[in-house]
C-alpha cells in the first residue's frame, strides 16, 4: 500500500498537533492507527520501549522521526499515520528537535522496507543540504495539501 493512499485510508494525518514530550508525539501517530485498525496498543508500547533501550533510533534525518517496531509487535496490516508538530520536541541524544513524524507499520520486513523506500521517495530533495525536505510537510494545513506535496514528489522521484 502507497504511503497517500494509507494515509487516506487510515485517516491518519495530524497537522500542527501539540505534544509535550517525543512519547506524545509517537502517540499521537500510533493512536490513530490504533483506531483505524491498522495496529494493536502494543505496537505503540514496542515503540516506546524500543527507544527507550535503543536510543533514539527512530530520528532518520534532522527533525524528521520514523517511530516504528517489528512486524510481530501489533501489526495487522501496513499503514502509516503523519503528524507535524506546533512545537519541535526533544529526544534524548539528539541534536535536532523533531517536528515531522511518520509512523510507519510494515506487516512484514517486504512492506516494512517498501514503506521505508516510499517515504524517502517523498521526502528526497537534492536541493536541501540534508536531503530531505521538510519543509513542504510543515507548511502543509490540509490532508489535501499533504496528498499534493506526495503526489508531487512521487511523480518527480
Amino acid at each position: 500500500m502507497g504511503l497517500k493512499q494509507s494515509l487516506i485510508d487510515n485517516n491518519s494525518i495530524k497537522l500542527q498537533a501539540s505534544a509535550a514530550n517525543w512519547r506524545e508525539a509517537v502517540k499521537i501517530g500510533t493512536d490513530m492507527l490504533i483506531t483505524s485498525g491498522a495496529i494493536k496498543s502494543e505496537y505503540h508500547e514496542a515503540i516506546i520501549q524500543s527507544v527507550e533501550a535503543l536510543g533514539p533510533y527512530i530520528v532518520i534525518a534532522p527533525q524528521l522521526a520514523l517511530p516504528h517496531a517489528r512486524p510481530e509487535n501489533g501489526v495487522i496490516h501496513t499503514a502509516f499515520a503523519l503528524v507535524t508538530l506546533e512545537n519541535p520536541v526533544q529526544f534524548d541524544g539528539e541534536d535536532e528537535p523533531v517536528d515531522v513524524l511518520i509512523t510507519l507499520a510494515g506487516s512484514s520486513s517486504d512492506e516494512h522496507m517498501e514503506g521505508l523506500m516510499e517515504v524517502t521517495q517523498v521526502l528526497d530533495d537534492e536541493d536541501s543540504e540534508t536531503g530531505v525536505d521538510l519543509d513542504k510537510l510543515r507548511r502543509c494545513r490540509t490532508k489535501e495539501e499533504v496528498y499534493s506535496v506526495i503526489d508531487q514528489a512521487l511523480a518527480n522521484a
